[in-house]
């Protein structure tokens, strides 16, 4: 019996999604702010974010020292962020962490299947949680400030 091939991990469509940071710089006009790093591979982002009038991501930007599973990670987040609310965020990174662990499915997030292959190389799960977890802090940030 021929033994299931993996995903591969670095496919075409990763490595196309974390190009996609160029389009969401890190400004100082971005006000709630927050940085990560990973314990497991190393890798650290800084966010920035502002947020419209009814509390919602209104614009995101970010600096990323990550492989490209963080950057894609990262890509998707930004890319789908304008018009979400904290508790859509958090439910995402909450959800990523269950499935990351085989405790449930892949949350729904567009693109975030993507990345699926990841999930059998637990070397890169931190990288892939980073611009989440960067995220929650920073917009629980918003809180604490006002």
């Amino acid at each position: 019996m021929a033994a299931a091939t993996r995903p591969t991990l670095y496919s075409p469509d990763i490595l196309a999604l974390a190009t996609t940071l160029a389009a969401y710089p890190l400004d100082d006009n971005l006000p709630l702010r927050a940085e990560a790093r990973s314990r497991t591979c190393g890798s650290a982002i800084t966010i920035g974010v502002a947020l419209g009038a009814q509390g919602t991501i209104e614009r995101i930007g970010m600096q990323l020292s990550a492989c490209a599973i963080g950057q894609a990670s990262a890509g998707l987040l930004a890319r789908e962020a304008a018009g979400a609310a904290s508790g859509d965020i958090t439910l995402t990174m909450n959800g990523i962490v269950r499935w990351l662990t085989g405790a449930g499915p892949l949350p729904e997030w567009p693109g975030l299947d993507l990345l699926a292959p990841a999930r059998e190389h637990p070397a890169r799960h931190g990288a892939l949680l980073l611009p989440w977890t960067a995220a929650c802090k920073a917009l629980s940030s918003s809180a604490t400030a006002g």
